[in-house]
């Protein structure tokens, strides 16, 4: 245990002393280790190990938090009784007592980060590097990094909610840079797991990964620039839902919703997108990049289906904001540790299969763009508008995939794209990334099978078609 059961039961009474209705305790362990390597020399390594408590009291649509990386029993009392000073109210709330510690059971890792050598994950990077810079004489440059961490976090509250697990998580970042006559392009590769190291060791080819980041930076070199206008555009799978994502995801997060600055507030039940559109966040995936057993309240992860057939089926709800919205929670409360207070957060979200396969996405367009790979973007989650670069396109031409094309960016609106999804494939897959919100940055996946959007502003250096 992290701290002991009746020193965690003392700092709920105290949290809820002088009137607060709801307390919470989240205590977190994590050691974390990055190694970063450029031009495969090992540039960086870093090992850190964190320890910290936060509280967090509630009194109806109001709340408190503070933390400390302290264990000291006093430190934490006075943590707890400062932040109760914030509320009072004669109606006193008792706190259910804590029942048996709830163990999660699930994510089970084979080769814990902690019993890996670092010499073993500076000969991934090594692999790494020599694949990728060996893949092309315009490979000028390659960089490449693995992180890896083991957090235990034990929460527990007010309402008799007790439990712990371990989380895992580890990837590889591959950047290849290629260049000729001045210009430059690059490509990047980042899988990722919530699996211990056998997801290097076994399941993952390292080398076939550092090549598929030169290819695509040696692809993007000689491509032409391209064109801009109006015009079909089809997204691939894995990173392609990055666009619902951040377009639409964030919209149903009840960190919007809750305070009306979602497109798609008062929308349950209704139909918010093309009938062939299913979208699912799901918390429970096996080892999955944004899975656990718990949210980050202690309360079970769940698969949550938010869009069914284009009908808006659920909100992502934390249980404070579902006060704010009489919404139940939907295990969806997320934070990157014990600084940040938690909300209502992503976990791996995806669009899910449809009936069409890739093939008749492609042949099915007569003119277009392929998304192959899609980069960063920004989108104001109040109104949906996005702006997004496509890494890797190309333009489909007669039903076929033509020339590559480069700098290719898609700005829209996402309540509006959802209608204009024409052709969803079967072929889904997830891709990883971080992600940044108002309570800090935390490991999501992204997902979709190839689908194709029948019209959308392509931004490009050339004139449209």
């Amino acid at each position: 245990m992290l701290l002991e059961k009746h020193l965690i039961e003392k700092l709920i009474d105290t949290a809820l002393s002088t009137g607060g209705d709801f307390a919470e305790i989240y205590i977190e362990d994590k050691v974390s280790e990055s190694i970063q390597s450029v031009g495969g020399r090992i540039e960086k390594a870093n090992s850190q190990k964190v320890f910290g408590v936060g509280v967090r009291i509630a009194h109806k649509l109001q709340s408190v938090y503070g933390y400390t990386n302290s264990k000291n029993p006093e430190v934490l009392i006075k943590l707890a009784s400062d932040l109760s000073k914030s509320f009072s109210d004669s109606n006193l709330t008792k706190a259910v007592p804590l029942g048996e510690l709830e163990i999660g059971q699930r994510h089970k890792v084979r080769i814990n980060p902690r019993d890996v050598k670092q010499t073993d994950k500076v000969d991934l990077i090594k692999r790494a590097y020599k694949a990728a810079k060996e893949y092309d004489e315009v490979i000028q440059q390659v960089m490449t990094s693995i992180s890896d961490s083991v957090q235990t976090v034990v929460i527990a509250n007010s309402e008799g909610r007790f439990v712990t697990e371990d989380r895992v998580r580890i990837r590889i970042g591959i950047n290849a840079i290629a260049g000729k006559d001045g210009v430059m392009q690059t490509g990047f590769d980042g899988p990722g797991t919530g699996k211990g190291y056998e997801y290097f060791f076994e399941e993952v080819d390292i080398e076939t990964i550092a090549k598929n980041a030169a290819r695509m930076a040696k692809t993007m070199l000689f491509a032409d620039d391209c064109p801009s206008g109006v015009m079909p555009v089809i997204i691939n799978n894995e990173f392609g839902g990055v666009i619902f994502h951040e377009a639409c995801g964030h919209s149903l997060e009840a960190t919007s919703v809750a305070k009306n600055a979602s497109v798609f507030c008062g929308k349950l039940g209704q139909q918010i997108a093309s009938t062939i559109v299913t979208a699912i966040d799901d918390g429970t995936i096996e080892n999955g990049w944004g899975s656990a057993n718990f949210d980050d309240e202690g309360y079970p992860q769940q698969r949550r289906v938010l869009i069914e057939n284009g009908i808006l089926k659920t909100y992502m709800v934390d249980k404070l904001n579902s006060r704010r919205m009489n919404h139940q929670p939907t295990g969806s409360s997320r934070r990157e540790s014990y600084r940040f207070s938690p909300t209502s957060r992503m976990s791996n979200t995806f669009i899910d299969n449809g009936t069409s396969t890739f093939d008749e996405i492609i042949a099915a367009t007569e003119y277009g763009l392929f998304a192959a790979k899609m980069g960063g973007g920004s989108v104001n989650p109040g109104s949906g508008d996005f702006n997004f670069s496509v890494s890797e396109g190309y333009i489909v031409r007669n039903g076929k995939i033509a020339e590559p094309v480069k700098g290719a960016a898609l700005v829209g609106n996402g309540a509006e794209i959802l209608w204009k999804i024409d052709m969803v494939g079967n072929n889904l897959d997830r891709a990883r990334g971080m992600c940044g919100s108002a309570s800090g940055s935390i490991p999501a996946d992204v997902g979709q099978p190839t689908i194709r959007v029948s019209s959308i502003t392509v931004g490009g250096k050339k004139g449209a078609k």
